[in-house]
């Protein structure tokens, strides 16, 4: 059965003017001339993504959107109108996110998580920002301190909350980020907690021995970028440090009290210095 949003194999039939004829379930479909390829041949099997075009005719495509129907991602809005928005997702023909599945108005140049949908009533794919009814709540199987994606889905009092996985619904709390993130951004982070209703809390810095030893990492490879000496110490006010090396000062000082220990630094009222 041929799947509309989505990748399909389908056999090449023959040639015409304006195109490869491809067959399917749903009768001939046209793969115009600006996708095929000089290798395709009649009768040979081929992947392509089968969407609608401007005349709402099924149409073959060989470029790849960046989500096909059931699946979330973050994407661009590139125009409104009185109807709906329609967002950047690959292909030539823009992805309309009608008014009614929208969580909120958009705006163009932000970028929006959405759900692909294929709107069965008009056998249209369309996107929908409202994604909370499609999160996974089967969550047991995570731990604590595992390493997710996170897409950034919107600002709260507390924090963001953000897409794990492409499935789950997590929090990030504002004294969990020391980077600046945005709605639609995509970032890497880690499970903090696992909630009982499914929920994750979650942090973009890694937990515990690792968390220090690459932020040690990073401390080094920073002072080496700058010569020698970095203007900062455990007296610097957090929000500096939160800034400047994206941690927290808890694990900032501990990460220049162990390479003070160890030898590497010099600690003075000016900042921290490499030895040697």
């Amino acid at each position: 059965m041929l799947k509309i949003g989505a990748t399909n194999t389908l056999k090449i039939l023959r040639q015409i003017p304006f195109g490869l004829i491809l067959d399917s379930t749903e009768g001939d479909i046209l793969l115009p001339n600006k996708f095929v390829k000089s290798d395709m041949e009649i009768g040979q099997e081929i992947s392509v993504f089968i969407y609608r075009d401007f005349k709402d005719r099924l149409t073959a495509t060989t470029q790849t959107p960046k989500a096909e129907v059931g699946e979330m991602t973050s994407l661009m809005c590139v125009d409104t109108t009185n109807f709906g928005a329609f967002l950047d997702w690959g292909l030539d023909k823009d992805l309309l996110v009608p008014k009614s599945e929208m969580d909120e108005p958009m705006v163009k140049g932000r970028k929006y998580v959405v759900r692909i949908l294929h709107d069965h009533k008009s056998d249209r794919i369309i996107a929908s920002s409202k994604i909370k009814v499609f999160f996974d709540r089967e969550t047991a199987e995570l731990e604590r301190g595992q390493k997710v994606e996170m897409m950034i889905y919107r600002k709260t009092p507390l924090g963001y909350t953000v897409l794990v996985d492409g499935k789950y619904e997590g929090m990030l709390f504002d004294n969990q980020i020391f980077k600046m993130v945005r709605p639609g951004d995509t970032v890497n982070g880690f499970i903090k907690g696992v909630r009982e209703d499914g929920k994750l809390d979650l942090t973009l810095q890694e937990e515990g021995y690792q968390a220090v030893v690459n932020s040690t990492d990073d401390i080094i490879e920073k002072l080496e970028e700058a010569g020698g000496f970095l203007p900062y110490h455990d007296k610097s006010n957090a929000e500096e440090i939160k800034e400047i090396f994206q941690m927290s000062k808890r694990t900032f000082k501990k990460v220049i009290g162990g390479l003070y220990k160890s030898g590497k630094i010099e600690i003075d009222e000016e900042g921290i210095r490499l030895k040697g």
